[in-house]
């Protein structure tokens, strides 16, 4: 009875931790670029599995397994609905690849937001944060004439009096499965990653929508609330059941 109250206890913990990858998701429902993150779950083994004694126990119990365990987040890098702003610093790519940012200090972070500005440096960057600026095709900030019109073509060079002054940097990560979120729109990019240049058509004017679905997700996190009470119910039940064991069953007359 006391291992099915950790499995319970396990389902518990598994699925309010898929509920709360799912509510920030519908919360960035609306954010430009995001990319949903995937609560994966795996069956845990016993104990005993663990420690190579499963011949020492309960062979009905060690082929129960040991419950839920969730896995390390990962983020779904699908692009997402393409939406015209009008606006000529706004560019979305369509096609494979990654813009890549850096504030400073070292760290290169990539994104599939295009919202760009200048800032008061005359750096290009993003507009929801103004310290993160674009790369171009080296991997060096992009600084700009804030006096003069800027144009951005399908290949992401960037135009300003007639002339290309930059070209905005677009990578590969070559396994986007290994990108990690940073905060916001940021992915980090592993140590050891090898970046390629990627070639999508730059779409100027528009902007990336998240690429989740709020409708899927509400059934997603319906769900999740089913299987979080069940589990808890559960543990509602076996304690009951030890309560009447230990307590009536096991009273001495």
């Amino acid at each position: 009875m006391i291992y099915g109250l950790y499995l319970s206890a396990s389902g518990v913990i598994t699925n309010s931790y898929r509920q709360d990858v799912i509510s920030n998701n519908i919360a960035n429902a609306e954010t430009v670029g995001f990319k949903k993150d995937l609560a994966i779950l795996q069956q845990r083994p016993t104990a005993a599995q663990e420690t190579g004694h499963e011949n020492q126990t309960n062979p009905l119990l060690e082929n129960i397994g040991g419950g839920l365990l969730a896995a390390r987040l990962a983020v779904d890098t699908r692009a997402g609905e393409y939406e015209p702003t009008g606006n000529g610093m706004d560019v979305a790519l369509d096609g494979n690849g990654f813009f890549a940012v850096s504030s400073g200090d070292g760290k290169m972070h990539l994104t599939r937001n295009g919202q760009f500005l200048l800032n008061r440096n005359g750096m290009l960057s993003l507009s929801n944060n103004p310290a993160e600026s674009v790369l171009d095709e080296k991997q060096t900030p992009i600084k700009l004439d804030g006096t003069q019109p800027i144009t951005i073509a399908s290949d992401g060079s960037i135009t300003q009096a007639g002339k290309t002054v930059a070209r905005i940097g677009i990578f590969d990560a070559g396994n986007p499965a290994a990108l990690q979120k940073d905060g916001g729109t940021l992915l980090s990019v592993p140590d050891g990653t090898a970046l390629t240049t990627a070639t999508p058509t730059v779409r100027t004017g528009f902007i990336e929508r998240s690429n989740v679905d709020p409708a899927t997700e509400m059934v997603e996190l319906m769900d999740t609330q089913r299987q979080l009470e069940a589990n808890a119910n559960m543990i509602q039940i076996q304690d009951q059941t030890l309560d009447k064991l230990v307590n009536d069953v096991g009273k001495v007359s």
